[in-house]
């Protein structure tokens, strides 16, 4: 079943929203990321002014989060061509070769040439696809947040929050939402190995916005849930086929095979530039494979055998028939497959 267009938010707010975090800020020739490798001990704002610096920082995690990459992405790309006077090819190959998975990458950058080939302005063109992902973001919270029950312990995975988006956030919007429509809820947090970006981003976020929260292991996702202590799973994504196949942080396939036998909700928030129509199942999607020193270490200290090899795979996939329903601005694609979302991407 998809509901379209104009289900509405349920709940009352509680209280003025906070000022808000953001991942980037944008001034005419320069782009200003937070770096998120140093939080959540220090708030440290890097300058860009070179594409090829905004592709490190894409590719070192610097900025993560699907929505989040296409939107600096975008803007690396008003550098390099507009700023810097280079080729414009050589700027969308040289951002566009920087992560393999997150289809929001290609699909901002796609948009960029699109903009450039047609004599359009490439530096609000930008703008546009940032100021289009928040109020995105807005709408996926509220229809995310009627989903959610009063009182609900809420467990999510990574972080797609307003770390990884233009604002606001996806997964974690969704909780936002619920949050300050005054649902009551209660949020675990995966720490997400190896780069801990739920220990380090995502409770990060909560504890500025007040938002009840515990910190768990990976490991500890599944006893929870035998406990009764689990409500609602909700993730973000990656890339989705056109199945409803969906590319996630690693550990979110075994976050929702466990759902799945403990009869849990699990949701999976994400805008249609998620989507991928050239797609259709999951094990077309290329899996990102990152160093193996990132598993060894944790940001500087050696945890493993010099001698041991390790594999890193930055994201798995989980398949539709996991998943109780999509979110996006358009509406809730619920036990999604390709003919109600060929219905939603008007295919």
């Amino acid at each position: 079943m998809i509901f379209i267009k104009n289900r509405k938010p349920t709940g009352r707010i509680i209280k003025d929203l906070p000022m808000e975090v953001k991942a980037f800020r944008w001034l005419p020739g320069e782009l200003k990321v937070l770096n998120q490798l140093k939080l959540p001990h220090k708030e440290h704002w890097l300058s860009f002014k070179r594409h090829k610096e905004v592709a490190w920082a894409i590719r070192d995690m610097v900025v993560r989060g699907a929505p989040a990459i296409g939107c600096v992405a975008a803007y690396g790309f008003v550098l390099g061509v507009k700023y810097e006077g280079e080729d414009p090819q050589e700027v969308y190959e040289t951002l566009k070769n920087t992560r393999p998975t997150a289809v929001n990458l290609f699909w901002a950058l796609d948009r960029m040439m699109k903009a450039l080939r047609e004599g359009r302005d490439i530096e609000e063109e930008a703008k546009a696809i940032e100021a289009e992902d928040y109020q995105i973001n807005r709408r996926i919270g509220e229809l995310g947040a009627s989903l959610i029950p009063e009182g609900a312990k809420v467990l999510t995975h990574c972080n797609t929050g307003a770390l990884a988006t233009a604002g606001w956030g996806t997964a974690l919007g969704v909780i936002r939402s619920a949050h300050y429509g005054g649902k009551g809820i209660f949020v675990w947090v995966d720490e997400t190995r190896p780069y801990l970006q739920g220990a380090r981003l995502t409770a990060w976020e909560l504890v500025k916005e007040d938002i009840p929260h515990k910190l768990i292991t990976d490991n500890t996702a599944g006893f929870l849930m035998q406990r009764g202590e689990v409500d609602a799973i909700i993730v973000g994504a990656d890339r989705i086929t056109l199945r409803g196949d969906v590319a996630n942080k690693i550990g979110t396939y075994s976050l929702a095979v466990l759902s799945k036998h403990h009869g849990i909700p699990f949701y999976v928030a994400a805008p249609i530039s998620t989507f991928d129509p050239k797609l259709v199942r999951g094990d077309e999607i290329p899996i990102e494979e990152r160093s193996a020193e990132e598993v060894k270490n944790c940001f500087g200290c050696k945890i493993a055998p010099e001698e041991s090899d390790a594999l890193h795979l930055g994201f798995d996939v989980t398949p539709a028939e996991l998943i109780t329903a999509i979110i996006t601005e358009r509406g809730v694609v619920e036990n999604p497959n390709e003919e109600k979302i060929r219905k939603l991407l008007n295919l």
